[in-house]
């Protein structure tokens, strides 16, 4: 973590931010060392195929969907002077337009001299509350993609007598189908980024970030980050929502709300599916 100058170290908020990051990263070596054997395995291209580089800033960002990744890459498009404000870029620009490079797209040296000198950091987000707000925001809405290759296989996999509509547009799936496939060790279609673990996603074992920030602290971390790596002032993290901009963030309690369709034991089994997400990163069982 790049260290605090002298004027930062008598900022109490700073300070105690700062204090924070060494709490997170010191939980996750933690873990690690206990489950984890591969802090001796070799980075390839693969591990860091998640990553987005910077280089006018020496930044390495982790992607981890629906945990601020579109506003991320917002960020890092104007820190390169891509974009000259976050506010002028659109959704389709970020996630299509491949105007950031990805860290797998450098030949071995280029990848290890990039981990070894630049900042990496990753933002993670409570693991149910991500699961369910992936969940709206791919099968509550129209999506070309989701429901033609998810929603089809899902609903003709989990639910009896399933209409000839619905096993056609594979439109409808309910929280409760979804979280069958989740669990399914057979599941009829892979998985996806946006309900995969950060462990997979970021290999947190492998990787050693620097900055570990979160979904819940979203406005101090990031803002917090952008000062540690001597960012422009008048850059600081864009609040708006990104998509479905009408529709209310996925809350706690929204988020309880969908696992009251599920029987005890599919939150369990769910919580069992992100046990390393929870550890990790030191949020409490809901």
């Amino acid at each position: 973590l790049p260290t605090l100058n002298s004027e930062d170290r008598n900022n109490n908020k700073w300070k105690s931010l700062y204090q924070i990051q060494r709490e997170r990263k010191q939980i996750m070596r933690e873990t690690c060392s206990k489950y984890k054997s591969n802090n001796r395995r070799i980075i390839t291209p693969y591990h860091v195929s998640r990553i987005f580089v910077e280089d006018k800033y020496r930044v390495l960002y982790c992607e981890v969907p629906k945990a601020g990744c579109s506003n991320w890459k917002r960020v890092l498009m104007v820190l390169n002077g891509l974009a000259s404000s976050t506010k002028d870029i659109q959704h389709n620009t970020v996630h299509y337009g491949n105007y950031l490079k990805r860290l797998d797209g450098f030949d071995h040296k280029g990848i290890y001299h990039r981990l070894n000198t630049y900042t990496k950091m990753l933002f993670i987000r409570e693991p149910f509350e991500k699961l369910v707000s992936a969940f709206r925001d791919k099968f509550e809405h129209p999506n070309n993609y989701y429901h033609p290759v998810f929603g089809k296989a899902i609903i003709s996999r989990y639910r009896v007598n399933a209409t000839k509509e619905a096993l056609r547009t594979g439109s409808g799936v309910k929280f409760k189908e979804f979280i069958q496939y989740l669990l399914d060790v057979h599941r009829p279609v892979g998985m996806d980024i946006h309900w995969d673990h950060v462990n997979r996603l970021c290999s947190p074992c492998l990787i050693d970030y620097d900055f570990v920030g979160k979904f819940e602290s979203m406005e101090d971390d990031a803002n917090f980050f952008l000062h540690l790596i001597g960012a422009p002032q008048n850059l600081t993290f864009p609040k708006f929502k990104d998509r479905h901009s009408n529709e209310e963030r996925t809350t706690t309690k929204i988020t309880q709300q969908y696992f009251a369709e599920l029987s005890p034991s599919q939150r369990q089994r769910s919580y069992d599916f992100y046990y390393m997400d929870y550890l990790m990163f030191n949020y409490s069982k809901p």
